[in-house]
């Protein structure tokens, strides 16, 4: 039997006293998209901020390739194969793009050269290709979020964890960016996806979880929570 590449027993997070996530349990099997949706505030990005090393775990255990996550310092868990993609972009703005993908490369260098797999980012993101020597920072907010998923292109994780892709982008570049995340998937990359927009998650995943004031509220197969708009409307207040 095949091994989840991520499991999630019981998870507690937060920050100092407050727990906001309050025992959450889930898996992430090896290609498979797992989204995670909920409203502003359900704990949604804490979740990630704790699986990738950032905040303590509170309770509970989670384990990335059999191993345990807590003790794991954020670069280590980059380094053993899981990429974060932080909500807010999560680019060094005082860096060039081009540097950027470099650090990204050199964190976790897969067989390919740099300079083939910056090649890649620029044939799927021809507008990086023209910024290619400016800073970070100088970017709009779709392009810093292009140069952000371009890290899973120049150096592809075992896991990817993605948070709010879509935050603060226009309708154009969130269907850019989802259909990025659409080769990530068809090329077999497993990724946990945390998202506001919720049926752009679910169109994406294979399996969901509908998270409400810290805790699972529903959860099933990507495609029957899609097709419920009675529960979607109940947890999520989608109508």
């Amino acid at each position: 039997m095949t091994a989840p590449i991520l499991s999630v027993r019981e998870l507690r997070a937060g920050y100092g006293a407050i727990v906001a996530v309050q025992g959450v349990t889930f898996e992430v099997m090896p290609g498979e998209v797992v989204a995670i949706v909920g409203a502003n505030g359900a704990g949604k990005s804490t979740i990630m901020r704790a699986l990738s090393g950032l905040i303590p775990l509170a309770g509970g255990a989670a384990r990335f390739a059999g191993a345990a996550i807590a003790g794991h310092a954020p670069h280590a868990l980059v380094a053993d194969g899981m990429l974060h993609v932080p909500e807010g972009r999560g680019t060094l703005t005082t860096l060039s793009v081009e540097d950027n993908l470099r650090l990204a490369h050199s964190m976790r260098p897969p067989a390919q050269a740099f300079e083939a797999a910056a090649e890649r980012v620029f044939a799927r993101f021809p507008r990086l290709a023209e910024r290619r020597g400016q800073l970070a920072g100088n970017l709009s907010g779709g392009e810093q979020q292009m140069l952000s998923l371009s890290r899973a292109i120049v150096a592809p994780p075992r896991l990817l964890l993605v948070d709010e892709p879509s935050l603060g982008l226009s309708p154009i570049l969130v269907r850019e960016v989802f259909i990025a995340l659409q080769e990530f998937r068809l090329a077999g990359m497993s990724i946990l996806l945390v998202e506001q927009n919720v049926r752009k998650a679910l169109a994406l995943a294979d399996r969901g979880y509908i998270l409400r004031h810290g805790r699972f509220a529903a959860s099933g197969s990507a495609a029957d929570l899609l097709n419920d708009p009675d529960m979607l409307d109940r947890y999520l207040g989608t109508a």
